[in-house]
């Protein structure tokens, strides 16, 4: 006979003693939990006795589930990696994401990390092994990817320390890799820009027209309704945003709902479009797919993006891609506030630090410029001042090493 309760039971077979305990378990087939009987060899009856059994079968609950059978977490070397991020950082971290967002953060930290270091103990990392896997994933992964690592391990690990899951922090110091492949920058010009929009006809001529003149977000472009456009005002409201399927009353930050204004060409434009759509109900989208509902990014992206790119034999043409080229070119008409305006950034270092870019012309044209001012005669009034202070130091006799003068 065994004994069972809330520590698991123990079963003596034949010459061992046996332990089995309830495990939680994910059954990805079913995209459900279950629970599993695991058992476990505690040791030869001749060795072990039951209450040793007991004991030994209560350490490998601790060490698989984090927490001694009796509820409370054990803050030793029983404690995994894979047990902390998904019992105690994530729960955390997840208050303060959204939900979209939580998805690409909490897969990103299993592909990258928990999958890794799963079952290693916390008190078994050190900064050499965390820098080790950082270089790795460097040699893998875009220096944006490797950065939000880092930020996740120093999350992670400082979270571990203020839970006294750890005494001493081994993420703290660990540094970005110097070669770090490069984020992608593709911009495009105005010219290109033009030509791909007279590729195209009246319906995706005025969507991408749109896009392009207010750098809108995909999400936020698809989600738009006729109710949406006030043609009096030449004004566009976002109030949703559509995301994998999902019609959403927030935006991806604070600023990205809100109301936009249109030039007057835009304006009889969408008007004209109005016209010839399917459906100009209030609720009605403006650029409905096939049933009506609003379109998919992705297959919007495949479908006329990509084989408008391969026609014009453009680098590459995406909605970040726009994005990114409106705010490197609209650096000439306007200020960097007006174009963190039309991007509806939050903080005026995302405009200017992931989106804008250098134009090579523009920086020509600064070194032209500032190469003229040097080249630039001084004033007369100027000069007279400077060589009066200039020549008694010119004309000075110097004694010489040998006492002589030297003139």
């Amino acid at each position: 006979m065994g004994s069972s309760n809330q520590r698991g039971w123990v079963v003596l077979r034949g010459k061992k003693w046996y332990g089995y305990y309830r495990k939680v378990i994910f059954d990805p087939t079913k995209n459900e939990e279950r629970v599993d009987i695991i058992p476990v060899v505690l040791g030869l009856k001749s060795e072990v006795s039951k209450f040793q059994a007991r004991d030994l079968l209560e350490q490998e609950i601790a060490r698989e589930t984090g927490q001694s059978p009796n509820g409370r977490v054990m803050n030793d070397s029983t404690v995994t990696f894979g047990w902390f991020v998904r019992s105690r950082f994530l729960p955390l971290k997840e208050a303060t994401w959204k939900p979209e967002t939580a998805k690409v953060k909490k897969l990103i930290i299993q592909k990258d990390l928990t999958d890794t270091f799963d079952a290693i103990p916390l008190d078994s990392f050190d900064r050499f092994t965390l820098q080790v896997h950082l270089n790795k994933l460097a040699s893998l992964h875009s220096r944006d990817r490797v950065l939000q690592i880092r930020a996740y391990l120093r999350d992670i690990f400082a979270e571990a320390v203020e839970q006294d899951f750890l005494t001493k922090d081994p993420a703290r110091k660990i540094t970005v890799p110097a070669q770090l492949r490069d984020t992608d920058r593709t911009t495009l010009t105005w010219e290109q820009l033009r030509l791909a929009l007279a590729q195209l006809p009246v319906r995706d001529r005025v969507l991408l027209e749109l896009e392009m003149t207010n750098a809108l977000r995909p999400s936020e472009l698809f989600a738009l309704r006729w109710k949406c456009f006030n043609r009096a005002e030449s004004k566009m409201h976002v109030f949703e945003t559509a995301y994998k399927g999902t019609l959403r009353p927030w935006g991806k930050t604070r600023k990205s709902l809100g109301v936009i204004h249109l030039p007057k060409a835009l304006v009889d434009a969408l008007s004209e479009w109005k016209q010839r759509c399917p459906d100009a109900s209030p609720d009605a989208f403006i650029f409905p797919d096939a049933k009506g509902g609003f379109m998919d990014t992705g297959n919007y992206r495949r479908r006329v993006l990509h084989k408008l790119a391969d026609d014009l034999d453009l680098p590459k043409l995406t909605f970040q891609v726009i994005r990114r080229s409106i705010a490197t070119l609209a650096q000439r008409k306007g200020t960097i506030k007006d174009v963190q305006g039309l991007l509806r950034h939050s903080r005026t270092a995302t405009t200017t630090d992931v989106y804008m870019q250098e134009l090579p012309e523009g920086v020509a044209a600064t070194v032209n410029a500032i190469n003229s001012e040097l080249r630039k005669k001084p004033k007369k009034a100027q000069r007279k001042k400077l060589s009066k202070n200039l020549l008694p130091n010119a004309t000075k006799s110097e004694p010489m090493n040998n006492g002589s003068v030297r003139n």
